[in-house]
């Protein structure tokens, strides 16, 4: 019944491949025959889709090695600005995974806006190129409404070779650029999945499930610290059908699951600042997250006016 609901991928509902759960009943029969054991027990059943999985993750072990020794840049600890650990879903047939991607964003005055240096490289998907312009649009409305975004932003999946589909990534952009103009450091132990809409709001995925195993595996290759976890949409809730060992370390308070509705709430976790609330006037609370953003770029549009009118930039 577990093995049926996550593969269906919602709680309420019970997967219709009836060819894989039968191969499930066929592999734990062999295994109780094996031992001499009338009854197919639940540790056979569990080994039948223990060895289902190790038969098709070569591709998953292979990517968790270069985590390992480094040739993957994934690091779940410290704190870095402008840098955001997403979560991926790499598809291998009836095989899904998870793994963490680096994601970077760097921001400076200028005209050009948000550049997607994925979609520069053809290396973007339609979705993907949505997600971008969605974000640009978010912060359009946060944060320059009373004055142009005087802004040249780049956002980046560092060591990404084979192209990037979906909007599951564009909340952890909004963070990363979010760090970049604040200059607030982003916690790496905590990974982020997400959409976002032109409202902040966060908007549910698939693959969760995946995505959280993904993490928490690179976690526990380089040690579990008690601080690790990972931030999904709230809607999310009703698709977790973790691992047991993910379950049981979550249960330990070891490895944490944050449910968010909004990019406020998720960047307080993420820099463990307030992001702050529009004081009557227009401006934000001071020292909070979006007072930083907003004053950088107010800054950056006096910068820029001042350029186009011919004066000097002062460092």
């Amino acid at each position: 019944m577990e093995y049926g609901v996550r593969v269906g991928g919602r709680k309420n509902k019970l997967s219709t491949q009836f060819n894989r759960i039968a191969d499930i009943f066929r592999e734990a029969n062999y295994w109780a025959q094996k031992d001499n054991n009338s009854k197919v027990t639940k540790e056979y059943i569990e080994k039948a889709i223990e060895n289902r999985i190790d038969r098709s993750r070569l591709v998953e072990e292979k990517i968790q090695e270069m985590i390992e020794e480094g040739m993957i840049m994934i690091d779940p600890s410290g704190k870095v600005v402008g840098q955001v650990n997403g979560l991926s879903v790499y598809g291998m047939g009836d095989y899904s995974f998870g793994k963490p991607s680096r994601i970077t964003a760097k921001a400076s005055v200028g005209s050009s806006g948000i550049i997607n240096i994925e979609r520069e490289a053809e290396l973007s998907g339609r979705i993907h190129n949505k997600g971008v312009l969605i974000l640009a649009e978010y912060l359009r409305s946060r944060y320059a409404r009373d004055r142009p975004l005087a802004i040249s932003a780049s956002l980046c999946f560092e060591q990404s070779y084979s192209g990037v589909e979906g909007d599951s990534a564009s909340s952890t952009e909004v963070y990363a650029l979010l760090s970049a103009l604040s200059e607030l450091p982003i916690r790496q132990e905590i990974a982020v999945t997400g959409s976002v809409n032109q409202k902040g709001e966060i908007q549910p995925i698939g693959g969760v499930n995946q995505k959280i195993e993904g993490f928490f595996d690179v976690c526990k290759a380089k040690g579990v610290t008690g601080t690790q976890g990972v931030v999904i949409p709230h809607q999310n809730i009703e698709d977790l059908m973790l691992r047991k060992d993910v379950v049981e370390t979550v249960k330990e308070g070891m490895f944490h699951v944050y449910p968010v509705k909004t990019i406020d709430q998720g960047i307080e976790i993420l820099t463990q600042i307030s992001a702050g609330k529009k004081r009557v006037g227009g401006k934000y609370e001071k020292g909070t997250v979006n007072y930083l953003v907003d004053k950088k770029l107010q800054e950056f549009a006096e910068k820029w006016r001042s350029f186009r009118l011919g004066g000097e930039i002062k460092s």
